[in-house]
């Protein structure tokens, strides 16, 4: 048992490892017990359905998976072609969720087509336009022939879409014409094709207030638990007398933590900022020695965005070194709030996991639009933490994703820098300059074969080791002011 400070203060894209791993103990997630409601009539308002009649959501979080049923084919499609139909679900009320996504059973098959969702906002009965959902394939996951690869559990996925709190959904999967020039022929849609409906669960504190927020505090008091962005956005101290209450950390969130304590207290929910020159201090530089290492940035770690570490591997898997960073989008949109970034961490988590068949959350890092830095997959922030979000260049990388879609909007300013405060720092514990080049091994993509030795940029985009848009074309422009940052950052 241990104390924490409780306040009513208010407050949101392998080579050898470092040890020899078994082969993660993923498996298949059981079938849902949710299921979705009989369709409604378009234009349907609110459900009169009671509360008792839909199953009750888990205290962290929960996922329904739907079957897809066949459409008919829509006026436009070349008659006879049966395929070209599609499939989806009609207007229907569902348990309430927050993030969708679409999966199926073969990893290795693509999907071919469009994938559109609409939801209705909970508790009312105004529907949202149709929305697009990136179909990425298989562009962000673990390298082929590792143990997360081949478990058996991993399947293929879109990316998933953040659309806020809904209890209504409507999906429709169209697949392409198989050649272009003959419509009247479709390309086969994947087989299990099920709509996942993901609710993140509760905040593990009061929610933050405010909307913009400067980095976190750079001090995190010992055993505070509130979230991330109780730092961020209300760094002041509290005007309440703080209540002690104990805590109990599970085995799972114990060992998540424990790989942080050099950095944090166990338990703590943001590992606090350094100087320059205390970051040097921690990393034990020589004295008189050039470091080229950033100031560490504050970090919200797991327990700081609410991860539940029951979902994941229990093992951590690790490369030798970082050489490079991939800089990402999540591609769930930019409908959030800063005080919502946690819940759409909780909800890809939960996606990854569940959902995709993954061990973990699939980047190392993710930052949101206020600049917010958050811990990813689980290991240890410092440590060479093996990730699945460059398909091929997993090994000695780490992956970075800033939560949103930039392939049409501008990423926030306080987003690039964040990312370049985050690789001047992680970078510079493994002597990488951010600024330089280096060579890479693919272990193989849609655009490099594996064993090919590929020469990068040290700080790339998605599209740099798989033909993808990701990270979205207006955050790829913005990477090179993030390597001349970063680079100043260093020292450089």
């Amino acid at each position: 048992m241990r104390a924490l400070l409780v306040t009513s203060v208010g407050v949101t894209c392998a080579a050898a490892l470092t040890l020899p791993l078994a082969a993660p103990a993923l498996s298949a997630p059981p079938p849902h017990s949710a299921s979705a409601l009989p369709p409604e009539s378009p234009g349907a308002g609110p459900p009169s359905v009671r509360a008792a009649e839909l199953p009750a959501a888990e205290s962290a979080g929960s996922t329904q998976s739907l079957p897809l049923e066949p459409l008919a084919a829509p006026s436009d499609r070349v008659a006879g072609a049966g395929a070209a139909a599609g499939q989806g679900l009609e207007r229907r009320t569902a348990r309430p969720f927050s993030l969708v996504g679409v999966v199926w059973d073969d990893a290795e098959a693509e999907l071919h087509g469009t994938v559109q969702v609409r939801t209705r906002a909970a508790g009312s009965a105004s529907w949202s336009d149709w929305q697009d959902v990136e179909t990425h394939n298989a562009e962000h996951a673990a390298d082929l022939g590792s143990d997360e690869r081949s478990s058996g559990a991993v399947r293929g996925a879109t990316a998933p879409l953040w659309v806020g709190a809904s209890d209504g959904v409507e999906v429709r999967v169209r697949p392409e014409p198989a050649d272009p020039q003959d419509r009247s022929e479709a390309a086969p849609l994947p087989e299990g094709l099920r709509l996942e409906l993901v609710d993140p669960g509760p905040d593990p504190a009061p929610e933050p207030a405010g909307e913009t927020a400067p980095e976190p505090a750079r001090a995190a008091p010992v055993g505070r638990t509130a979230t991330a962005a109780t730092f961020a956005l209300n760094p002041s101290p509290p005007t309440t007398t703080p209540v002690v209450v104990p805590e109990v950390l599970t085995a799972e969130a114990e060992a998540a933590s424990a790989v942080n304590a050099e950095l944090a207290p166990l338990g703590a929910s943001v590992i606090p900022a350094l100087t320059k020159a205390e970051t040097e201090e921690a990393a034990n530089v020589a004295p008189g020695a050039k470091p080229y290492i950033g100031p560490r940035p504050g970090i919200i770690t797991r327990k700081g965005w609410g991860a539940d570490e029951k979902l994941r591997e229990r093992q951590f898997a690790y490369t030798k070194t970082v050489k490079a960073a991939f800089v990402h989008h999540s591609a769930t949109g930019n409908n959030y709030t800063c005080k919502q970034a946690p819940s759409v961490l909780r909800s890809i988590y939960r996606y990854h996991v569940k959902s995709s068949g993954w061990r973990d959350f699939g980047y190392n890092f993710a930052v949101d639009k206020c600049g917010n830095i958050y811990e990813g997959r689980a290991g240890g922030v410092t440590k060479a933490v093996l990730g699945a979000h460059t398909l091929g260049f997993n090994t000695n990388t780490m992956g970075i994703a800033v939560l949103g879609s930039y392939s049409s909007t501008n990423p926030p300013a306080a987003a690039v820098t964040a990312v370049s405060k985050l690789t001047a720092w992680k970078l510079g514990l493994f002597g990488a300059n951010p600024k330089g080049k280096v060579t890479l091994t693919s272990g193989g993509s849609n655009k490099y074969k594996a064993g090919a030795r590929v020469k990068m940029n040290v700080i790339s985009g998605h599209r740099d080791g798989f033909a993808t848009e990701c990270p979205g074309a207006r955050l790829y422009k913005k990477l090179g002011t993030a390597r001349t940052s970063s680079a100043k950052l260093q020292g450089r």
